[in-house]
């Protein structure tokens, strides 16, 4: 519903290749560490967005989205709902193309702002199942 495969498609082989990862750490355990992984191995670059700046599979961490000192592409939402909506009007603010919340991160009123400032948006689907369907 919220994100048809035209937009999954899109985002995944039409936009840029910077994803910047909000939520992930260097935790093993979390989600956010392995769906990075499979990025890079499709060829994507992947930006640590983290309160605590951590280098993760190579790539230098950034506090937030605003320090990060190069364009982001792909803004890949790993928070909470409650938190998801300031994250996607951040992506807006730093000209990402598009924004993408993970499954079970969904804000109705976020993916109507962001699609309305003219970024693509997914919400609720993971880019690691996505990707791989589209090879």
């Amino acid at each position: 519903m919220y994100g048809d495969q035209e937009t999954v498609r899109k985002i995944l082989t039409g936009t840029g290749d910077t994803w910047a990862v909000v939520g992930l750490s260097s935790n093993r355990g979390r989600a956010a560490y392995g769906v990075a992984e499979v990025l890079q191995r499709f060829g994507k670059r992947v930006v640590p967005v983290h309160p605590k700046a951590e280098t993760v599979h190579g790539e230098q961490g950034y506090a937030s989205l605003a320090d990060i000192p190069f364009p982001v592409d792909v803004v890949d939402v790993f928070v909470n709902s409650d938190l998801a909506g300031q994250v996607a009007d951040e992506a807006v603010a730093i000209g990402a193309e598009a924004v993408w919340f993970q499954l079970g991160v969904t804000d109705e009123d976020a993916y109507d702002r962001t699609r309305d400032a003219g970024l693509a948006m997914v919400m609720d689907k993971c880019p690691a199942i996505e990707i791989p369907r589209l090879s």
